[in-house]
């Protein structure tokens, strides 16, 4: 294996190749290389970055302040939005900049960022720019930071579905490589479709560290042929709300699927010989999952070809390539279906394949009995995924001593996992001298409500703080309570990045209702857990 010299400072100097960075410094990385690559191609771009700070996507504004002076050198502004949705909107403008004539540039390229509940908030905006369409030389990313086990949210989240419901194609790519080479191909793919598109940012990628390929034209772009509609799919000046849902639904999705198609974001990986019986598709992070699973159980390439067992990779799920999908299904038994969270990927392959003459067994959230395999909530877990894949290999292929032997030890491991115990707890707690400390103290017999922010561990102390509502509408949920309650009073806790972000309209909705509550506003001068 050839070394290379490889310093930290590389990370954001493109005339490196072999880099070391984070996930978000691969964003920031991305970014000057779509500004670089689109000037050797001779447009005069520029870039804008607008989003809202939380995790898994938190350490992306910290990134991109520490890079402002070669964003500033590439012509790209960042600019932090006072909320999600008009984070959006603000991207959404970046793409008119030059619809009047007025543009200083060929096309302005975008990246909104945020967190699932972010996306939650932004849905009307995506919707509606989605419709309206990305500039020609432009394009727009919408990077969403999914927490699937709730490790910095209040609820577990995963937000494709947001994406599918506005139509914006969705890349996910597995590990830091892919953020870079799906954000190029993200921004090419925005420009030729005229959408948006999205890319799924879990911590697992966003907050890994690895070397990686960061060469200018490591992704070649391909332009498929494409029966363009009469001006085209890209923004426009318009009042024609049923012509942008036309050129969504007849022309924007086609075009998407085509693009996916010409670039090979799906490929197969395993062939699984000339006589594959089972196939396995996944996508994302399970990907990796999946292949740490298949080597647990001792089946690398040469084993899945002698096996029967084809291994296939999903870089965009929505809209899925159905072409990809026959040639990957053609004479297989069974297809395992290996995604987290609901199923996206396993509902369009029944819609692909029912009706049609090939129509294997398809397994994925359940087996054929109904029993769990692969369960939407949590995480799933590379060891369980071994189990799975090892069982139904014996069940699908045959038998064999060294897959089942792998299997039943896998089996025990989980076992000894299930059965451990942890020596000791502790109660999270705000840090030494912080203000909420005291802050979020109430008088004897007061009652409290929590909310979004670090503030939120009061509800785990003895704080007399009960209950708390979705960022920005803290207080509202006693304007609804409060004329059925005996109590007459509670106190409302704030934070103050909360409150620049959405909490003033709760409070005015609390006036306006003339409900008695009292809202402290905690100020501590920073945004998300601190």
């Amino acid at each position: 294996m050839t070394l290379h010299d490889v310093a930290l400072d590389d990370r954001f100097d493109l005339a490196k190749e072999r880099v070391f960075l984070t996930g978000a410094q691969a964003v920031v990385r991305m970014l000057l290389m779509q500004r670089e690559r689109d000037r050797q191609a001779g447009l005069r771009t520029a870039g804008f970055v607008s989003g809202y700070r939380g995790s898994p996507l938190g350490g992306l504004d910290m990134q991109l302040w520490r890079a402002r002076q070669q964003l500033a050198a590439s012509d790209i502004v960042f600019q932090p939005g006072l909320n999600e949705e008009l984070a959006a909107t603000a991207c959404w403008g970046s793409q008119q900049a030059e619809l009047m004539g007025e543009g200083r540039y060929d096309g302005v390229f975008s990246v909104w960022y945020g967190k699932g509940p972010g996306v939650d908030r932004s849905g009307d905006v995506f919707r509606h720019a989605n419709l309206a369409g990305s500039s020609r030389h432009g394009g727009v990313l919408a990077l969403m930071g999914d927490d699937h086990m709730a490790e910095s949210s209040t609820n577990a989240h995963a937000t494709e579905f947001h994406f599918v419901d506005a139509m914006i194609p969705i890349l996910n790519p597995a590990g830091v490589q892919e953020i870079i080479d799906y954000g190029l191909y993200g921004f090419a793919l925005s420009r030729f479709a005229g959408t948006w598109a999205a890319i799924k940012c879990v911590k697992d990628n966003i907050e890994s560290t690895a070397s990686v390929d960061a060469s200018i034209h490591r992704t070649p772009i391909v332009l498929p042929e494409f029966d363009m509609p009469p001006g085209g799919l890209n923004i426009r000046n318009e009042l024609d709300m049923l012509g942008q849902e036309e050129r969504l639904h007849r022309y924007k999705r086609a075009a998407a699927s085509a693009f996916i198609h010409a670039n090979g974001l799906n490929r197969l990986i395993y062939s699984g010989g000339s006589g594959a019986k089972l196939g396995i598709i996944t996508v994302g992070k399970s990907y990796l999952d999946v292949r740490q699973a298949l080597d647990d159980i001792g089946v690398d390439e040469a084993a899945a070809n002698r096996l029967g067992v084809r291994l296939f990779k999903v870089g965009c799920p929505w809209p899925l390539d159905y072409q990809h999908i026959a040639d990957f299904a053609r004479g297989l038994d069974a297809i395992v279906v290996v995604e987290e969270k609901r199923s996206l990927i396993e509902v369009q392959l029944r819609e692909s394949l029912y009706g049609s003459a090939m129509q294997p067994l398809i397994l994925g959230k359940k087996d054929e009995r109904g029993d769990w395999l692969f369960p939407a909530t949590g995480a799933l877990d590379p060891n369980d995924i071994a189990i799975a894949l090892g069982e139904r290999i014996l069940k699908t292929i045959g038998h064999s001593e060294e897959i089942a032997g792998r299997v039943a030890r896998l089996r025990q491991f989980q076992a000894m996992l299930a059965g451990t115990t942890d020596v000791g707890s502790r109660t999270p707690y705000f840090c030494s001298g912080c203000p909420h400390n005291s802050s979020t103290k109430v008088p004897d017999g007061s009652l409290a409500a929590a909310g979004i922010g670090c503030h939120f561990m009061a509800l785990w102390m003895d704080r007399s703080t009960v209950g708390f509502t979705a960022m920005g509408g803290e207080g509202a949920q006693w304007v609804g309570q409060a004329p059925f309650s005996q109590r007459g009073h509670i106190f409302q806790n704030l934070g103050d990045g909360t409150y620049n972000h959405s909490g003033s309209l709760a409070i005015r909705f609390a006036i306006a209702s003339g409900a008695n509550i009292t809202y402290k506003i905690l100020y501590n001068d920073a945004v998300a857990m601190t």
